[in-house]
């Protein structure tokens, strides 16, 4: 295949499709490297639109890491919107990546990150644009060779059709090994063709390969055993873990987009893992240990990014910004170093109970006083007991009466519905509580023109959760609940009309419910919604739920099962998941024990503070988790000055 720009090609049809920008590249920080000089080449894509996909933290830490090297290049992918896909179909314009608008079907690996199975269908899209055969048994030595990653690889199994293989974890290090054994291959001469880097690939312990692996069904449609079908290759396939995250202090140059993306600011992760155990969370049971990024990395990377990229905010990421054992000097910290500039900082996830107004003070010192965003999940205190979020209404109202007394008048509410043992009742308390929150504030603030907005959305149980077995709730139901709801918050319109209202219908859900426990059948149902034009299902706008609903009914049929059998079932302790055979670190057992905490009722600690609940992981890795304090500092700890880049984007470097 040509490895030659397309971009002659593709400019002409630019000023014809919206968001023209998106796809012409050279933000800042963009690597382009020659290709020639290069042993492995890697596409990396995530698939969603660009204003989505650019600010994605993973695809941007794996395309520095692999453009470090010398011998090595990566450039990215993302979808293209319909109107694009139309002309480039007619124009025969393959999938391209915007740093060389270079083909993607030219690159030896195309690695694609799943934050969301609803991303699945556009990972055809591009593979069909692309020239790759859609699935991975009809691809020769001419093709990439296509590896999953994100979260939703841990349950690989319903595009195990199209991928060639999976990792499960922290992609870092998991990169560059692949790397080095991509190239070892080709600097062989490719012996053995794909079948032979694929099986080096699996033998490696950390790289899943679908097609070394049969699965055996029942008679009644459940999975009876999942078992290698070659001799060097693992029962069982574990997940990687980048332990050292200081080691990493990744993205040093992060992008800057040229179009609008959902997030414009320069992002840290200041640490990896949770240990609250909400049993509901996929990411903080899939990413333990807890591993803490210090307080001198943090400082680092926030004065290296700023410098970077001319970004006026820094976002401080986690699952739970606010449970870094040194968050409060963190903040005060940057908060001194940056203050009298036009720099704000943010944390976009707290907890009620890690909330407290020193910190949310620091944040806001530069005079940026944004709404305060809390998740409580459930609405009443039975519901957050079942999903171990343990957060009293009592926690919530002080907290939020502290923040009007302070000066805030936004506060934003985030709910589940459709949770397992959820009742009406449960769902209507949301409501009380939205009420009790708006007359707290008048009270504390003595103003009538405060505002609360609760934000709902449906469950998805989730693999490697407490709740990979429950019954997934029907749309029909939590569309229900969701018009009670409306109607209870507004029997009361004095507080009602200072009480917003968004909520996603249960449709999607469902749909996200089907692909993340499914299993390898459900790939019928995901390429023939593809071939019936199913595309960006993510998006409102572009998401058909009758599209998929009928498609389940015209694939599944065939192997005795349907739509409800893998979403409102629930599933008994003794059947075989389609995931059984990834190991997440964390013990089934233990899993299964707290999943009947739930219905019991019954909470868990948080195991940074408590002796340990033998959840698996810090066995299974080798390691303990990681909490401070460290007694370090931020360096340098001398505030910013007028001449610097952090306060005047315009001396930052350009490259």
């Amino acid at each position: 295949m040509s490895v030659e720009s397309v971009f002659p090609a593709l400019e002409p049809l630019l000023p014809r499709v919206s968001k023209p920008v998106q796809y012409v590249g050279g933000e800042l920080n963009a690597t382009l490297k020659d290709w020639d000089s290069a042993a492995v080449r890697w596409c990396l894509m995530y698939p969603d639109a660009y204003e989505v996909g650019l600010p994605n933290q993973g695809v941007m830490i794996l395309y520095e890491v692999l453009n470090e090297l010398p011998d090595v290049l990566a450039e990215r992918t993302y979808s293209v919107w319909p109107d694009l896909e139309a002309l480039m179909r007619e124009h025969d314009v393959p999938q391209f990546t915007v740093d060389g608008h270079r083909p993607v079907g030219a690159f030896d690996l195309l690695g694609v990150s799943f934050a969301t199975e609803l991303g699945y269908t556009n990972l055809l899209t591009a593979l069909d644009l692309a020239g790759i055969p859609l699935h991975a048994a009809d691809r020769t030595e001419e093709h990439p060779i296509v590896l999953a990653g994100g979260h939703a690889a841990f349950n690989p199994e319903p595009i195990a059709d199209f991928l060639d293989a999976a990792v499960l974890g922290d992609g870092e290090e998991a990169v560059l090994e692949i790397t080095d054994i991509v190239r070892e291959w080709k600097a062989q001469g490719c012996p053995g063709g794909r079948e032979e880097v694929l099986t080096r690939l699996a033998e490696t312990g950390g790289v899943y390969v679908p097609r070394f692996y049969d699965v055996e069904y029942l008679p009644d449609g459940r999975i009876q055993r999942v078992v290698p079908n070659r001799d060097r290759v693992p029962y069982r396939v574990f997940k990687r873990t980048t332990m050292d995250l200081d080691a990493w202090p990744y993205p040093k140059q992060p992008l800057v987009p040229l179009a609008e993306s959902v997030h414009e600011r320069m992002s840290v992760e200041i640490f990896r893992g949770c240990t609250r155990g909400c049993r509901f969370c996929q990411a903080g049971m899939i990413t333990r240990p807890v591993r803490e990024r210090s307080i001198e990395g943090i400082g680092a990377m926030v004065q290296n990014g700023l410098a970077a990229t001319g970004f006026e905010e820094v976002g401080l990421l986690s699952l739970s910004s606010a449970d870094h054992s040194e968050i409060a000097e963190v903040t005060k910290g940057l908060a001194d170093r940056y203050q009298g500039t036009n720099t704000g900082l943010s944390l976009p996830s707290t907890r009620v109970d890690a909330f407290n107004v020193d910190l949310a003070n620091e944040l806001a010192r530069n005079g940026r006083r944004s709404g305060l965003t809390f998740a409580p999940e459930g609405g009443s205190e039975r519901i957050r007991r079942v999903i171990n979020k343990m957060v009293s209404e009592e926690d919530l109202i002080r907290t939020v009466t502290t923040a009007y007394a302070n000066g805030w008048r936004q506060v934003k509410l985030y709910f589940m519905c459709g949770l397992p043992t959820e009742t009406d009742e449960d769902v209507l308390q949301i409501a009380r509580m939205a009420k009790e929150v708006i007359r707290a504030g008048r009270e504390a603030s003595g103003r009538k023109d405060i505002r609360c907005t609760i934000s709902i959305g449906g469950f998805v149980p989730k693999p490697h959760t407490p709740f990979q077995w429950a019954a997934q709730c029907h749309p029909d139901t939590v569309d229900d609940r969701l018009r009670k709801l409306r109607a209870e918050v507004n029997t009361d319109r004095s507080l009602g009309r200072n009480i917003g209202m968004r909520y996603h219908d249960g449709q999607p859900s469902l749909i996200e419910g089907l692909l993340s426990r499914g299993d390898r059948r459900v790939g019928r149902v995901i390429e023939r919604v593809w071939r019936e034009g199913g595309r960006l299902d993510g998006w409102s706008e572009h998401f058909s739920y009758q599209r998929w609903v009928d498609a389940c009914a015209s694939e599944l049929p065939e192997f005795g099962v349907d739509l409800d059998w893998f979403t409102t079932r629930e599933r008994e302790e003794t059947e075989v998941l389609p995931w059984d055979h990834l190991d997440s670190g964390l013990d089934k057992e233990w899993l299964w024990a707290d999943w009947q905490d739930a219905l019991d009722e019954q909470e868990q600690d948080d195991c940074r503070w408590t002796p340990c609940f033998d959840c698996g992981v810090c066995p299974a890795m080798g390691t303990d988790i990681q909490v401070g304090p460290t007694g370090r500092t931020l360096l340098p700890i001398t505030p910013v000055g007028n001449r610097s880049p952090v306060s005047n984007p315009a001396l930052a470097p350009t490259s």
